[in-house]
């Protein structure tokens, strides 16, 4: 028989107190239970843990039950649940979701925790860590970035240690048949007294996967596997349409969307007359904002699925984290 929103609102305030006390929970409330990560309209109590157990992994007292008092519950894996800092300031040790970048650049996200060859590094976009191919191998990250207050003297963080090039759409090049027609024609617009000038361009057609780069910690414990306000990664998913996703990021915090698009591809707009063409994408809602470039985007279950590192005013560009891992040969520590 199914319960008013009164009525589990009143049995919720007799046991949570209970509920709470058993170990690994860390919030109850009342909400809508869900079934394979989407929501129903099924009124429930939730119950949040730091993370899934399996039942016969729990003593018998320690297990929640399907139902209390006939309402069902629910239980949903949340993390360790922090007090939140601004994700513009220092942290030591710094979590994903916070204000991080080479040098150079003005701010990005550092994304998670990845493993190269044994080491752990900082994950985060090409254009975050690598100030887009303009970077070598050694490179300065500071966490946070330069505009959120970083510096060389009091904030290094890491050193880059790798990053997949972004091809761009344009490069200015000359081959001897572009310039020998270039120069016919400006010649001819020069004694006609035309003003229109012409010039030889290359147009690289190549597509890129993903905007990725790593940076080596230059102390291990100064970083940490936990995402600011998310928790800890559980594993990998593979990004399908109209499934959930959240991203912790150093300019919007903690947002949510839906993936509306998969398969895309997008031509993407990096300043100063560059663009560059990426295929493979997930395209999701407005969840992000200048600065979020580098966040991790996680599933409802805290699965990893991509690597965000663009967006307009209603779309926020996502790389599959399967191409980006095979890319920088990396994995889940």
């Amino acid at each position: 028989m199914a319960q008013t929103l009164n009525e589990i609102r009143e049995l919720h305030s007799r046991i949570s107190d209970r509920i709470l006390s058993k170990p690994n929970v860390t919030a109850t409330g009342v909400g809508f239970k869900r079934t394979a990560g989407k929501k129903t309209g099924e009124l429930c109590i939730v119950c949040s843990v730091e993370n899934k157990i399996g039942k016969r992994n729990l003593a018998e007292r320690d297990k929640i039950p399907a139902a209390i008092d006939g309402i069902p519950t629910d239980v949903q894996p949340t993390g360790t649940i922090y007090a939140l800092g601004r994700p513009t300031g220092r942290f030591r040790p710094a979590p994903g979701g916070v204000s991080a970048g080479h040098v150079s650049v003005t701010a990005g996200t550092l994304g998670c925790l990845v493993k190269r060859g044994g080491s752990i590094h900082i994950l985060s976009n090409n254009h975050v860590l690598a100030n887009s191919n303009m970077a070598g191998t050694g490179d300065i990250i500071l966490q946070p970035a330069t505009l959120d207050g970083g510096t060389v003297d009091n904030d290094q963080i890491a050193r880059l240690t790798g990053f997949v090039p972004v091809i761009f759409e344009q490069e200015t090049g000359r081959s001897l048949l572009a310039n020998t027609i270039t120069g016919i024609f400006n010649f001819i617009a020069r004694i006609s007294g035309s003003g229109t000038r012409l010039e030889a361009r290359k147009v690289n057609t190549r597509k890129n996967l993903a905007d990725c780069a790593i940076a080596e910690p230059l102390n291990e414990v100064e970083v940490t596997g936990e995402i600011l306000g998310l928790g800890t990664i559980t594993g990998i998913a593979s990004g399908e349409l109209d499934m959930e996703v959240k991203k912790s990021g150093r300019t919007t915090g903690l947002t949510t969307g839906i993936i509306e698009q998969t398969d895309a591809t997008v031509r993407v707009n990096f300043g100063t007359g560059k663009t560059a063409l990426f295929t493979d994408q997930l395209i999701a809602g407005p969840m992000s904002r200048g600065g979020d470039s580098g966040s991790v985007v996680l599933t409802s279950h805290d699965e990893i699925v991509g690597l965000l590192f663009a967006g307009s005013t209603n779309t926020s560009i996502i790389n599959r984290i399967q191409n980006v891992f095979s890319l920088l040969d990396i994995t889940l520590p």
